[in-house]
């Protein structure tokens, strides 16, 4: 097996393809909405995901000075609105009327919405900026979570495997639909792991 040499890149793949929801602090100031690729995870205690910005990008001084913003999990079926909104500037368009989509109140906001319909949303609390080269990243506590009651069961499980959430790879969008085993699945008795994947084979 051979490999080729590549310069210094950010390879990473896949990452998750999000639509960060923003909006000013001033009176008057309207929603916007940013594709953004570039975002994870950093802390669970307490819980704070990052998401990295350009400086030039009309949604940068939207989050800096409204110190929120709202992370929406981003399904199949929205893919196109996840591509619009990356590669149109918000200075030049209403994306929420372009793409159809409607802001609604989010847990913890004073200003940034969530998007309804999506699978899910996380409001975050910008904590820090890291000024880091060609994009800032804001470090967000997450103050606020709410999921599409068709993604919970009975028991208050979530199932956000049957979402069909979209993930980035390396300029293109694919799906994440498929359940290859779960956390722990590599040491799970054989009957755990034989009941619990005929499961999602099923689609609980």
């Amino acid at each position: 097996m051979r490999y080729e040499t590549l310069k210094p890149c950010t390879l990473l793949s896949p990452v998750p393809a999000v639509l960060v929801s923003v909006c000013g602090p001033q009176p008057g100031d309207k929603p916007n909405l940013i594709t953004v690729a570039w975002a994870g995870t950093v802390n669970s205690e307490p819980p704070m995901v990052s998401v990295s910005v350009r400086k030039q990008r009309y949604s940068h001084d939207l989050i800096a000075d409204s110190g929120e913003f709202v992370v929406n999990l981003m399904d199949e079926r929205h893919c196109e609105a996840l591509d619009f909104c990356g590669v149109r500037s918000g200075r030049d368009v209403d994306k929420f009327a372009a793409m159809r989509l409607e802001p609604m109140e989010a847990i913890g906001m004073s200003h940034a919405p969530a998007v309804r319909g999506l699978p899910g949303y996380l409001s975050c609390r910008v904590r820090q900026i890291l000024p880091l080269g060609s994009h800032d990243l804001f470090l967000g506590e997450v103050v606020g979570v709410q999921v599409r009651d068709d993604l919970m069961r009975e028991d208050g499980s979530l199932h956000l495997e049957e979402a069909g959430l979209v993930s980035y790879s390396h300029g293109v969008y694919q799906r994440t639909a498929d359940v290859l085993g779960f956390f722990g699945y590599s040491v799970a008795r054989p009957e755990v792991r034989k009941r619990r994947m005929a499961a999602y084979r099923r689609g609980r």
